[in-house]
């Protein structure tokens, strides 16, 4: 197990440039590994990312009596498993399942499980019972299930009995979290295959559908493992009977574009170029979008098949824009906007507050230390940067993405210096990203972050 420091000291006056090369996407890998054990078949997955995440999804389908092994399948950028699929139906029909603080596994697994019937519970750390489940319990439970919120009605620890599913129409909130809608999706072929085999699912969202890029990665891989799913506009969702989930026998997860965002920030911020590689023209991924809030910051972006780079074009410039479909990545912007002429504002990222931390109030308040004036909306940040940011120590709040982002706070901008940035518990990305500061240091000169 990779050991952290109790905090990670950055020294000011950092630069930007090099290569990167990402590890795997969380959303995919998680994904692929859940289509992987619900398909007829072995599945060669290449390149799964290695992190907390996964390892909790690994461990949940181990004890459900799904067999996987790991091995070098290929020379590449992470690890390698095969994964024997069950068929659809896990082998075993009552467990006791960690899930720590991993959304990408609990939403998805907890509707497969209902589906499928059986006597599982699933709870996590104390963060992950205060994430909102309720709509997935609710809609689940309206066409049948027998889920219970065993602690704060909405929220996990959950217990789910064996129900009775007679899905025909499912309606769910689309504005709170998408994957509520892509757990739905992905067990929707389990509904038509083993309980009314003749039986069309229809799903509609209620509301605005939030980070709809996500619901796009789950479509595309549903599609790669054998199942077609058709929509109308992104608000009803349609699976037809006699489709089950076959392996494609090999897959390759994409590099993580939500990781890309805190190197090619750096190339924008501080000079460049910096380049990373894993991901480009041909990613699934919504959040390579990202670079389009880049470029009209001012940087100059340029991309390939399987990388992309940016580079700084002179000062940076505020922003105002809007981020629901990019929530993750927009953090990056949030920090970024830090080294811009004028005040930027980030909208519609209400997603935020039940992320790993209300990440709009963890946002705010650490922005402040360096020095910013923020507005805080219940949807919103407006950012003011300081004239010259402050020596600060980062509380990360448990959150992987608070640690990444406000690295890029060390760097040297061109209207201002970086500062003396102390990120406690740096240990927070072993979540996706164990390797982060390695990689940080790896594209900063000097290149001597210190404990």
């Amino acid at each position: 197990m990779k050991h952290f420091p109790r905090f990670l000291d950055l020294p000011p006056g950092h630069r930007a440039g090099g290569t990167v090369i990402l590890p795997g996407s969380k959303s995919i890998s998680n994904r692929t590994l859940l289509l992987a054990a619900l398909a007829d078949g072995d599945t060669d997955i290449v390149d799964l990312l290695a992190s907390d995440d996964t390892h909790v999804m690994l461990m949940a389908l181990q004890k459900l009596g799904v067999a996987w092994n790991q091995h070098a399948l290929d020379a590449g950028l992470g690890d390698d498993y095969t994964v024997h699929g069950a068929g659809g139906r896990f082998p075993v029909h009552q467990a006791d399942l960690f899930m720590g603080n991993a959304g990408t596994a609990i939403r998805p697994l907890c509707a497969a499980l209902a589906v499928m019937g059986g006597d599982y519970t699933l709870h996590g750390v104390s963060r992950m019972h205060e994430r909102p489940i309720g709509d997935l319990v609710d809609a689940l439970n309206a066409i049948g299930a027998k889920i219970v919120c065993t602690g704060v009605a909405g929220f996990p620890p959950l217990h789910i009995h064996r129900g009775q599913i007679a899905a025909q129409k499912i309606r769910v909130r689309g504005n709170v979290s998408s994957q509520f809608l892509t757990a739905l999706l992905m067990a929707a072929p389990l509904m038509t295959s083993a309980t009314v085999p003749s039986q069309t699912v229809n799903i509609e969202v209620v509301g605005e559908l939030i980070s709809r890029p996500y619901i796009e990665i789950t479509l595309n891989l549903m599609k790669r493992f054998g199942v077609d799913v058709k929509h109308q506009d992104w608000q009803t969702f349609t699976i037809e009977p006699g489709q089950r989930y076959r392996s494609p026998g090999r897959i390759q997860v994409e590099g993580d574009a939500s990781s890309a965002s805190y190197f090619l920030a750096a190339g924008a911020i501080s000079g460049g170029p910096v380049r990373v590689q894993g991901v480009g023209q041909g990613s699934i991924q919504g959040d390579v979008r990202f670079i389009d809030a880049l470029q009209q910051m001012g940087a100059v972006v340029s991309m390939g098949e399987n990388w992309i780079e940016c580079r700084a074009n002179g000062v940076l410039h505020a922003i105002d824009a809007d981020f629901n479909h990019i929530p993750d990545a927009a953090m990056t912007i949030a920090v970024a906007a830090l080294y811009a002429q004028g005040t930027s504002v980030l909208r519609n990222i209400g997603s935020w507050r039940v992320k790993e931390t209300d990440r709009l109030a963890a946002m705010a308040t650490e922005l402040r230390k360096v020095g910013a004036v923020v507005e805080e909306g219940p949807d919103f940040l407006r950012i003011t940067p300081p004239s010259q940011l402050v020596a600060a120590d980062i509380d990360t709040y448990d959150d992987h993405r608070m640690a990444m982002c406000f690295s890029l706070a060390s760097l040297d901008g061109v209207l201002q210096k970086g500062t003396r940035i102390r990120i406690n518990d740096p240990k927070c990305v072993a979540k996706t990203f164990p390797e982060y500061f390695e990689q940080f240091a790896a594209i900063t000169r000097p290149d001597n972050a210190t404990q």
